[in-house]
């Protein structure tokens, strides 16, 4: 697995969302690896880590990041997810892997109407993002394109480095394991719990009030299914914080791992 390190300390290990590779976590690696060991994953099948030999699911997902953990180390280390990330994070925390959990607007906990909303736009919007990689970095040059393009996405999407929005499309049509793991989240089943203190460490739940792909509501189900959990909204946030809210979320992370 394709990892990318960065600082010294106690190790943080993070998982990036569909489509996207370490590379999703830039606006907050540096303030993280302030002060800790950062450890940012591609998981199989995107960025530079080839994809899985068999079948992609959250299950085989959850497989290869166990082995990953166990392999270097790092089965306590404190885990952050982020989208399918978050719900990765959580499986892993149900499974008594890793140590304190933050996961940032995890998929799995969504209505069947919510999910027949995020499967038909995600589909729809993977579609375009293809068709239009030749003209892709004029578009993301654009603080109209960035809008447009990054709408569900982001609370702010002009305001999103351009650079950064480049990469992450370029991410999300290079990967091959992107509908694959798309169809699994849809057809397959939800995310489960854990009950209150049955997990290796604290689980916090970061959720953006904007959220246009897991609706804010769907925080109420989240926490019914992790009844231990903690739940923290980020304001004027879409779907990843990471990106709307930088500085709040290395907050966020830095004191809920301490």
């Amino acid at each position: 697995m394709h990892v990318v390190r960065r600082g010294a300390g106690k190790p943080l290990v993070l998982v990036h969302g569909l489509g996207g590779n370490w590379r999703s976590w830039e606006p907050v690696l540096d303030g993280l690896a302030a002060q800790r060991k950062v450890i940012a994953v591609d998981l199989p099948g995107f960025g530079a880590t080839p994809p899985l030999a068999g079948a992609v699911s959250i299950a085989t997902l959850a497989d290869a990041m166990t082995s990953f953990l166990e392999s270097n180390d790092l089965r306590d280390a404190d885990l952050v997810g982020s989208s399918m990330g978050g719900r990765l994070v959580l499986e892993l925390a149900r499974r008594q892997v890793g140590g304190t959990v933050v996961a940032l607007d995890p998929g799995g906990f969504w209505s069947k109407p919510h999910v027949w909303i995020f499967g038909a736009s995600l589909r729809a919007s993977i579609r375009l993002v293809r068709l239009l990689q030749p003209v892709m970095p004029a578009i993301t040059a654009s603080r109209i394109g960035r809008t447009l393009l990054l709408a569900q996405l982001s609370a702010r999407p002009w305001e999103l480095p351009a650079d950064l929005t480049l990469r992450e499309m370029r991410s999300y049509a290079a990967s091959p394991s992107f509908d694959e793991a798309l169809t699994s989240l849809i057809k397959g089943p939800l995310q489960e719990g854990a009950p209150a203190g049955s997990t290796p460490g604290r689980i916090v739940i970061g959720w953006g009030r904007k959220d246009r792909v897991c609706f804010p509501s769907q925080a109420d189900r989240a926490m019914r299914r992790f009844p231990g959990a903690e739940l923290h909204w980020f304001d004027r946030c879409g779907h990843f914080p990471h990106w709307d809210r930088p500085v709040e979320t290395v907050d966020l992370i830095l004191r809920s791992t301490a």
